[in-house]
């Protein structure tokens, strides 16, 4: 059931002027900056649209959407893994929301559904083809997740972020159109911490969830870099208790950093997780990377967006399990005396962008919802 709706003014159904009705779309997105940075991307690429958004409450989405779109919210979550009392109550309320959102997609009078994926689209997908709507979804990873493996037979089309994708879902029409970034990526941004202009600059980010470990392996690998003459700087996520151990004149630790694109562009080298949305913009700011996939990612789905990486030439994976601080620190030193190494990853990695993909998402939206 829908429990919530910000209260935005959803303006008049035409510009002035006009009588034409303007398209009604419903974005269903939740959870994870992976999830809603791609969806806010493609939304912005349709300001003569009415949209409207889906999500659950006490997500991301509730501090990210209401500003700039009306916000519906149903009581959803994931499946579990063993049946039992609690999944009988999971697939009540699984089927109440299919229900709540066939009632809003008609109430509302949608023109079609857009989802990134993730347990919300279910009930998205689901109640849009029931009512004869356009359903588009957009799967991120290298390998599909459950969901859009389950529905993508259901949706008008499916548009990947990686071309191996495609390989994955062969009952869905597939497109490749890469994966949107956050506009302030696709611009030159300034860097508003203290880092000299010409000496390398290492960047290390993975994030709350489980970068503990990395974070540990880049303090111990730090060392041997400052002697090189690097600098680093280290976004540790709010989850590391020991993140305010390493001082050093050319270590700047932060648990998080709003300017992303400007860190990623001024960066020689990034030591990264591999969520889709991670390697993404590590191609669109060309930036050669060392990845480390989350090892309880489901279905390890991080190893493959690492792969595609690492197959073209942008970088190399190690699986966590298997890396030391001593080959992290090798392995950096050794690249650092050879910038034309780090120069040829880095145009490799520039070559899996795909820098209009948000462009490419909002051509396909308007294709299948005003035909």
């Amino acid at each position: 059931m829908v429990t919530e709706k910000q209260n935005l003014d959803r303006q008049g159904s035409s510009p002035e002027g006009s009588s034409k009705r303007l398209p009604r779309l419903l974005i269903a997105a939740s959870g994870t900056g992976g999830h809603l940075f791609p969806a806010i991307a493609l939304a912005e690429q349709l300001p003569d649209y009415q949209i409207e958004w889906l999500g659950v409450p006490n997500r991301l989405e509730k501090q990210l959407v209401p500003s700039q779109y009306p916000l519906n919210t149903i009581a959803l979550s994931g499946f579990q893994q063993r049946f039992g009392l609690g999944t009988l109550r999971i697939f009540g309320r699984f089927a109440g929301a299919i229900l709540a959102c066939r009632k809003l997609l008609k109430e509302g009078k949608f023109n079609g559904v857009f989802t990134t994926g993730g347990y919300i689209a279910a009930p998205a997908i689901i109640a849009a083809r029931s009512l004869g709507l356009p359903a588009i979804l957009h799967e991120s990873n290298a390998l599909p997740g459950k969901v859009t493996r389950w529905l993508s037979p259901w949706c008008s089309i499916v548009a990947v972020g990686f071309e191996v994708t495609a390989k994955y879902l062969p009952r869905a029409k597939t497109i490749y159109t890469g994966t949107p970034v956050r506009s302030q990526f696709l611009q030159p941004q300034k860097l508003d911490l203290p880092i000299p202009e010409n000496v390398p600059l290492i960047v290390v980010f993975g994030g709350s969830q489980g970068a503990v470990a990395v974070n540990k392996m880049v303090r111990e690998s730090a060392p041997a870099w400052f002697d090189a003459g690097a600098w680093i700087v280290h976004q540790t996520g709010d989850n590391d208790p020991d993140a305010a151990s390493l001082q050093h004149p050319q270590y700047i630790q932060v648990p998080f950093y709003d300017n992303m694109a400007g860190l990623l562009q001024r960066a020689n080298l990034a030591i990264s997780r591999a969520g889709a949305g991670s390697v993404t913009e590590l191609t669109v700011t060309g930036t050669p990377a060392i990845l480390i996939p989350y090892p309880f990612a489901a279905e390890d789905h991080q190893f493959f967006n690492a792969s595609v990486f690492k197959e073209a030439g942008a970088g190399l994976v190690f699986r966590q399990s298997e890396l030391t601080s001593e080959i992290l620190s090798e392995q950096v030193i050794t690249w650092l005396k050879s910038p034309e190494k780090l120069q040829t990853m880095a145009d490799a990695a520039a070559n899996l962008a795909v820098i209009d993909s948000a462009k490419k998402l909002g051509n396909l939206v308007r294709q299948l919802l005003e035909n």
